[in-house]
């Protein structure tokens, strides 16, 4: 079964443009998980605009399921991690300044960076993902690193997938049927939402985890949390 870890970025985003603590980050998590949902991820950025670096640090002893952080390993995100211990860490190349995630890995160029963080991380105990692109060769290369998954960076297949679906899964289905033979667990996340993931997961072998938040938190606008988390997850059945 493909699990579902919601990223809970945006509700951390609202709670921060009030101040105060309204939502409560860490009851909106327990009560996702709650809903049904399988893991929680968040993304601590330099700027702490959503997330903040605390937040992962209450988080951890709360959560029943697993715990993923994103981000960057520059040292401040290193040092939070190797503290935190969550299940797992996905490594995305995000520059400082970044909007949102926009790019995965060139694991080519990046091989021996990569190689020492991910050996750090698994010095932790904590299980490690790379943030990618479907190039094959990038692939080959996310191997080389030690990662223990790869997480498919879906930005293209979800722009494409309301014109043409089939085109637009093809190059996932193969980079994740090569991942596979690699031996590399397969995760995916962005711009995933309730009209394009049952297609993807249809059609993506082994996929183990599927990360989603900023659809799925503006869903739950529009048709409240509980419900909007029983969607998604009936998308991957």
């Amino acid at each position: 079964m493909t699990k579902l870890s919601v990223n809970i970025n945006k509700i951390a985003l609202i709670r921060n443009s009030r101040g105060g603590n309204l939502p409560d980050v860490a009851k909106a998590a327990l009560d996702i998980v709650r809903f049904g949902a399988q893991g929680i991820t968040v993304h601590p950025r330099p700027d702490e605009r959503h997330i903040r670096y605390n937040d992962a640090r209450i988080l951890k002893p709360l959560l029943p399921v697993e715990f993923n952080i994103e981000g960057y390993p520059n040292d401040k995100f290193m040092q939070l991690v190797t503290e935190v211990k969550p299940n797992q860490v996905t490594l995305v190349p995000d520059p400082p300044d970044a909007l949102t995630s926009n790019a995965g890995w060139d694991t080519i160029k990046h091989k021996d960076h990569l190689k020492e963080v991910i050996s750090v991380l698994h010095k932790s105990g904590i299980r490690v993902s790379v943030f990618i692109g479907t190039d094959l060769k990038l692939m080959d290369g996310a191997a080389k690193t030690g990662t223990d998954r790869i997480e498919l960076y879906t930005e293209d297949y979800a722009k494409n997938y309301s014109s043409l679906p089939q085109k637009a899964i093809a190059d996932f289905r193969k980079a994740a049927m090569r991942a596979h033979e690699l031996g590399l667990g397969i995760n995916a996340g962005h711009d995933l939402n309730l009209d394009n993931l049952a297609y993807f997961h249809k059609n993506i072998p082994h996929l183990a985890e599927v990360s989603i938040g900023h659809a799925l938190i503006s869903d739950a606008l529009y048709l409240g949390l509980e419900n909007t988390v029983q969607l998604y997850l009936r998308q991957l059945q």
